[in-house]
């Protein structure tokens, strides 16, 4: 019988034990971007002290988020034996811990993967049209998808039930055994302390390339240019609002004509036609010019009456997301924000006067961090070249989106270009059984810009799930999987 281990130990002595030399890299409290560091790996012994193992199985995936979701419930579907490993207490990452509504759209028409497919059709299931308009030449790809993220949260543990998913939630990625190039073990703690998931194929959805960084895998972080990160959101959403008397006062008030569509379907933000707005409550003292730096609100379906507010940012010259401490500020940060915004919101904004905070991101936005440097390089370039691949796992037209500095793009797409993502930049030279899926992908500052939007992550991972299951079913590697070779692959192709 498998001994708990339950040994109290402190952070201090956890990384003693544990070998971290590099603290720096583990922390990221180095701000400056460094072309391919190479971590360390970090093998747990704890003076040989036995970590018991808590469940096996033939892939464990590492982050709960979209991209993560999409792999487990895929691989699952597949027919392997699957854990998802999640450190909060709900699926969806960034759709429903960070509140980031709604998804953003990859432009391009017939661009959903089957996951996606079946993901919508549960919404409807439940009495949502997750499409941003029911206007046809938007559909499959084209809009923005609302989910709500009380729902999604729901219909995720749905899925992970339906295909046998094994969810481990309140557990924390701590580290992984690493021997001879591959993964052994993800090293996690719960409620039970200290404990290993030993599986065939590890999937990377942590955002952060975490478990990557614990096997040693070679990344980047920030600009190349600039050694920052993009900037980081604090969401918020605002219960109590009159939908009507917000689309008046922006179109008909401010003559804002920005947003198409009207209330239940709805959005505000900070234009050429608003600025004004803004600039006189920063001359009243009411906010400050970093609170309303980037504005932007969204009615919710399913949720009459509240809005989702796609703001405050936080700078990045003060604060990165590859710092734990800078993270922790940014938290304090953001909270002293929204309050301003929302007491600004309901003085200024006809329909706000009742208005309140009703529920707070328990998790930063964070758009970029670190990003692996894996067989295949995206760059800026892929983009502007609208760049094909064999071994494509999903397609997007989205653009460069970088919330801190502005490019100087060169071309933007044409009408019906778009640009492929390749498997290759899903695995590793390092570690054989690793696939990593979602915003930390192979890809330089410019290119992590466009991929990293929710349909891409989570087509990601659903290509993730099926080179799992291929490749175990034939004795193959995950880095060395031929995309091509998968029959029944679920790519969509050019219509």
């Amino acid at each position: 019988m498998e001994k708990n281990f339950l040994i109290p130990i402190s952070r201090r002595e956890l990384l003693k034990l544990a070998g971290v030399t590099a603290v720096g890299v583990a922390l990221g409290s180095d701000k400056n971007v460094e072309a391919a560091e190479t971590p360390k790996p970090q093998n747990f012994s704890f003076n040989g002290a036995q970590i018991p193992t808590l469940l096996r199985a033939d892939v464990c995936v590492c982050g709960g988020g979209p991209s993560g979701t999409a792999a487990a419930v895929t691989a699952a579907r597949n027919g392997l034996k699957v854990v998802l490993i999640e450190q909060g207490t709900v699926l969806g990452g960034l759709q429903t811990q960070g509140l980031v509504y709604p998804a953003m759209p990859t432009k391009v028409l017939n661009s959903d993967t089957p996951y996606i497919t079946d993901l919508n059709k549960r919404f409807a299931m439940h009495g949502i049209n997750v499409s941003f308009t029911d206007d046809a030449k938007y559909k499959n790809g084209g809009d923005a998808r609302e989910y709500t993220p009380e729902l999604l949260a729901f219909i995720y543990d749905e899925l992970c039930a339906d295909y046998n998913v094994e969810v481990l939630y309140n557990a924390t990625l701590i580290g992984a055994n690493t021997s001879g190039g591959k993964i052994s073990a993800a090293i996690v703690h719960t409620v039970e302390g200290l404990s290993k998931i030993e599986a065939n194929i590890f999937i990377d959805a942590t955002g952060d390339a975490t478990l990557s960084r614990f096997a040693g895998v070679k990344v980047e972080r920030g600009s190349e240019h600039t050694g920052r990160n993009q900037k980081m959101s604090f969401r918020f959403e605002m219960g109590g609002v009159e939908e009507m008397k917000v689309y008046k006062f922006f179109v008909k008030k401010l003559k804002d004509g920005w947003c198409e569509t009207k209330p239940p379907e709805f959005e505000f933000a900070k234009t050429t036609h608003t600025e004004k707005f803004y600039y006189e409550g920063i001359q009243r003292g009411e906010v400050t010019k970093d609170d309303v730096a980037y504005i932007q609100a969204f009615t919710i379906l399913g949720k009459p009456g509240v809005m989702s507010m796609n703001c405050p940012e936080v700078s990045p010259y003060l604060y990165s997301s590859t710092s734990a401490l800078d993270r922790s500020k940014a938290i304090r940060q953001g909270r002293i924000m929204i309050r301003r915004l929302a007491h600004f919101f309901r003085k200024n904004i006809p329909g706000f006067k009742n208005a309140y905070i009703s529920r707070e991101a328990s998790m930063l936005g964070v758009r970029e961090s670190w990003r692996i440097h894996g067989k295949y390089y995206m760059t800026g370039e892929d983009y502007f070249n609208a760049q094909k691949f064999p071994d494509a796992v999903c397609r997007s037209a989205y653009p460069i989106d970088i919330h801190d500095e502005v490019l100087n793009l060169e071309k933007k797409l044409a009408k019906g270009e778009f640009y492929e993502i390749p498997y290759r930049a899903l695995i590793t030279n390092e570690i054989s059984n690793l696939i990593v899926v979602g915003r930390c992908i192979s890809a330089n500052f410019a290119a992590q810009a466009a991929v990293r939007i929710q349909p891409s992550c989570m087509s990601m991972g659903e290509a993730a799930g099926i080179a799992a299951a291929y490749g175990l079913k034939n004795g193959i590697a995950a880095n060395a999987v031929d995309w091509m070779s998968i029959p029944n692959r679920s790519y969509v192709s050019a219509g």
